[in-house]
């Protein structure tokens, strides 16, 4: 997964050196300044690409109220589906999104059908498992409608949640829309923020208050060795594909009770199970089921509960279903892990089902559609019988070493100096860039920031991974790659 950083906007706030000791950021900041870079720059560079987790913001409110076209309004294109009335079925629900210079995520709950099981039953469907991964809350209400009964049930959730909520007043389109938006104050969560997400009035403003609710840096809910608490697995996958049956089956009982109807499970338990003589916290994914008249609606709601599970965990084991095609959907439940940066554990359930002909075609699916995913370990299981479960921890296990391997700067300089002497980059328009030093700025998941003569192209980089991957492993983890390219201006200096 790989960017290139703009060379300009150091961040004003203090520097943070990433995965770098004080000796060897000093003995770096050198290199750069011996290589023409401005040390600001550099600074920055390290300080970016060593962010870690980005923070969460949910977007969430009841159906209608213009969520999707917020949604799109903050990151700055139309994806988010808009669509004027419920029951859209969005397959993808976190967007990345930057204001004044800051980088957060943004989840959509935009609704399903709302009368399918009552009020107070599909806002918690929608709204409970993205509020609980946030790190702060948008709530989009309604100015010209008012408050109505499901917007007071959106507040009992939030007063619940206790976390930092920004109320967006929407559908104020001038100014004698304000007196609407005072009139929610009554809601009892602070100010309403006036604003017309259709046409972009007051957005500005709104998004300025979510960065003062937004932490500097979002809570750590990983434990480890030295933090404490079981390390955190999400069981992901798309409907019908075993997670409860598999759940089941590592926690020796019925842990998980699975019922027909999507949307019953109003309380998810993170489960606490002992494997390899290990305890680990199983992330309540499972129970996803869907009926026809149903259909959106589910599939909407297991995207959701799967993007809050992945921003809570540090591993994602994805189950596939092996006995049949790979669908479109598991392919976007991969790219959901991988952009979210967990590490990552595939399995492939109903194995003892197969015969040799689907075996053989699987394997050829598996190279052709979860290329991108190569690099995770694999396990072929049956949550049925059991078979193989106790190579799910090995796998576990390899994955999360992976995921925090770090590479020292000097080993990680002389495998750079060596690779770009055997391998330089293709001349393009009579000029050859090079790389010319990097570093690894951060772990979980390994990140690294590369300074160029120019720019790197997309094919050099990916080879830049994959040679980087045979080189230092990284087996179970997505591996970013940024670039910063010095200016022309600072060679002469």
């Amino acid at each position: 997964m790989n960017d290139q950083i703009p060379a300009e906007g150091a961040h004003e706030h203090e520097h943070d050196h990433g995965a770098l000791g004080e000796a060897e950021y000093a003995e770096f900041m050198e290199l750069a300044a011996e290589e023409g870079f401005d040390l600001e720059e550099v600074e920055g560079a390290i300080e970016e690409a060593g962010h870690g987790p980005l923070p969460v913001v949910a977007v969430v409110g009841r159906p209608n109220v213009g969520k999707s076209t917020l949604v799109n309004r903050i990151i700055g294109r139309r994806e988010a589906v808009v669509e004027d009335k419920p029951g859209v079925t969005r397959d993808r629900v976190t967007y990345e999104a930057e204001w004044a210079g800051r980088r957060f995520k943004v989840v959509d709950t935009g609704g399903w059908e709302q009368d399918v099981l009552g009020i107070d039953a599909s806002v918690a469907a929608q709204s409970e498992y993205a509020i609980e991964a946030a790190d702060a809350v948008i709530f989009v209400v309604d100015a010209t409608v008012g408050v109505t009964d499901t917007d007071a049930a959106v507040v009992k959730l939030l007063r619940k949640a206790k976390k930092p909520v920004v109320l967006c007043a929407n559908k104020v389109d001038g100014p004698s829309g304000e007196a609407d938006a005072l009139a929610l104050w009554s809601l009892g969560i602070g100010e309403p923020h006036p604003v017309s997400s259709l046409h972009g009035r007051g957005t500005g403003d709104m998004l300025d208050a979510v960065l003062e609710a937004l932490p500097d840096a979002p809570q750590q809910l990983f434990g480890g060795p030295g933090v404490g608490g079981p390390r955190r697995i999400a069981l992901i996958g798309r409907p019908n594909v075993g997670k409860s049956s598999l759940l089941n089956k590592v926690a020796k009982e019925d842990r998980v009770v699975v019922n027909e109807l999507a949307g019953t499970t109003r309380d998810p338990v993170d489960e606490l199970i002992n494997l390899g003589g290990v305890t680990w916290k199983f992330i309540d994914t499972a129970g996803i089921r869907k009926k026809v008249h149903l259909q959106s609606g589910a599939d909407y709601y297991a995207s959701l509960r799967t993007a809050a599970a992945v921003e809570k965990a540090e591993v994602a084991v994805i189950l596939i279903d092996a006995a049949d095609s790979i669908s479109v959907q598991d392919q976007r439940i991969v790219t959901m892990a991988v952009e979210a940066g967990r590490a990552i554990v595939m399995a492939y359930n109903k194995w003892d089902t197969l015969d040799e002909e689907r075996r053989y075609y699987l394997e050829r699916e598996i190279e052709t559609e979860l290329g991108q995913v190569a690099w995770a370990p694999r396990v072929n299981v049956s949550a049925r019988t059991g078979r193989h479960m106790e190579k799910l921890v090995p796998a576990i296990e390899t994955a999360l070493a992976g995921w925090e391997t770090r590479v020292p700067t000097g080993r990680l300089n002389s495998f750079l100096g060596e690779l770009v002497a055997a391998h330089p980059h293709p001349v393009r328009g009579g000029k050859q860039p090079r790389i010319l030093f990097g570093t690894q700025a951060g772990t979980k998941p390994p990140r690294f920031v590369l300074f160029a003569s120019g720019f790197i192209e997309a094919g050099y980089r990916r080879f830049i991974e994959r040679r980087l991957r045979e080189e230092f492993g990284f087996e179970g983890t997505p591996v970013h790659i940024s670039v910063r390219v010095r200016e022309k201006r600072s060679k002469k200096k």
